[in-house]
């Protein structure tokens, strides 16, 4: 499957001096959703592709050591990684069944459940083996959401901002904001995802807060007006992790989760898993990503994004004969973005 589109790149490449990681490259992680293949062999090729040794640190989870980090392999459900067929509480008939038993559900669970490659977090100028990983998975029988109606497997991306100001997440946000509907057009692909609860729009009242053109809020103001509206993780973009990296008890104050990891990334959640289609590449969802950084850093854009946007919000003929994501679609066309 060799890849008939190139990795774009952002316009803004290092983070913002006075950062944590000032004048570093930008990095990004990715969450690779799948099936085809067994957990198994998903450890060995993946340690074969990237050339470095996988042990295993848990049951159905392991690690293949790379100059990046550890790449992540796991099955993506804690209740059977964390099954004991020892456990008292347990019926002594399913207990005494053993390993006859565990190796039932594991062949069930290998077939329903998704597999996932958890990359650690990755520079921008090495994102082509990202891209060459998920070609060679696909070549090895990796399936993604449209192979079985009760597959629902994303690809996330989880981008490292530039900085951390207020005034930069707040673009970042409209820009998704003003995409969402033709993002979703784009890159939701199989029913199994579109009826998942998972990956919903933001709330439409915070949308409209968020596009005026004098939304201009501290860091405080910017994650109650978020949270109050969309307390929850599962949004297609979803903040709680980078929330959590800024201000973890106001944070809790609304939600408070466990699986909230600490990150200072946006976490991307909206795109389907494709990987079993031979069109389809991890660039696809990437080139996509880019093009909403460069508008969120293009000023003048940004502004006729929203403006736009809050005119197809307005009750009308033309808006109620014309859908959002065309709309949206004519005019990256226009602006060469597509």
């Amino acid at each position: 499957m060799g890849s008939t589109e190139t990795l774009a790149m952002p316009d803004v490449r290092r983070t913002t001096p006075g950062q944590d990681r000032s004048g570093d490259e930008r990095r990004v992680g990715v969450e690779i959703e799948l099936s085809g293949l067994s957990y198994e062999a998903l450890v060995n090729k993946v340690s074969s592709l990237l050339d470095a040794p996988a042990h295993e640190t848990a049951r159905y989870v392991s690690e293949v050591d790379t100059d990046l980090g550890p790449f992540v392999i796991e099955l993506d459900s804690d209740p059977i990684k964390e099954l004991d067929l020892a456990d008292e509480r347990l019926p002594r008939s399913l207990r005494d069944l053993g390993s006859q038993a565990m190796d039932v559900i594991d062949a069930a669970a290998e077939k329903i459940v998704p597999l996932e490659v958890v990359s650690p977090p990755v520079p921008l100028s090495r994102l082509h083996e990202i891209e060459a990983l998920v070609d060679e998975l696909h070549l090895a029988g990796a399936q993604g959401s449209r192979e079985a109606i009760y597959f629902a497997f994303g690809l996330q991306l989880n981008p490292e901002l530039p900085d951390l100001k207020p005034e930069t997440l707040v673009r970042y946000l409209q820009a998704f904001a003003g995409l969402y509907d033709w993002l979703r057009h784009r890159h939701q692909l199989d029913i199994s995802r579109k009826f998942t609860t998972y990956i919903e729009p933001w709330d439409n009242e915070y949308v409209d807060l968020l596009m005026a053109d004098d939304y201009a809020p501290d860091q405080e103001t910017l994650m109650r007006d978020y949270l109050r509206f969309n307390p929850t993780r599962n949004r297609a973009l979803d903040l709680l992790p980078l929330f959590a990296h800024l201000d973890r008890p106001l944070l809790e104050t609304y939600v408070e989760d466990p699986r909230i990891k600490t990150r200072p990334t946006l976490h991307y959640r909206l795109p389907d898993c494709d990987i079993g289609n031979p069109d389809w590449h991890f660039s696809t969802v990437w080139n996509d990503w880019v093009m909403l950084e460069q508008i969120a850093n293009r000023a003048e854009h940004l502004a006729e994004l929203r403006e736009a946007y809050r005119g197809s919000r307005a009750f009308s003929f033309h808006n109620l004969t014309h859908r959002w994501r065309e709309e949206v679609q004519s005019w990256l066309d226009a602006r060469g973005y597509v």
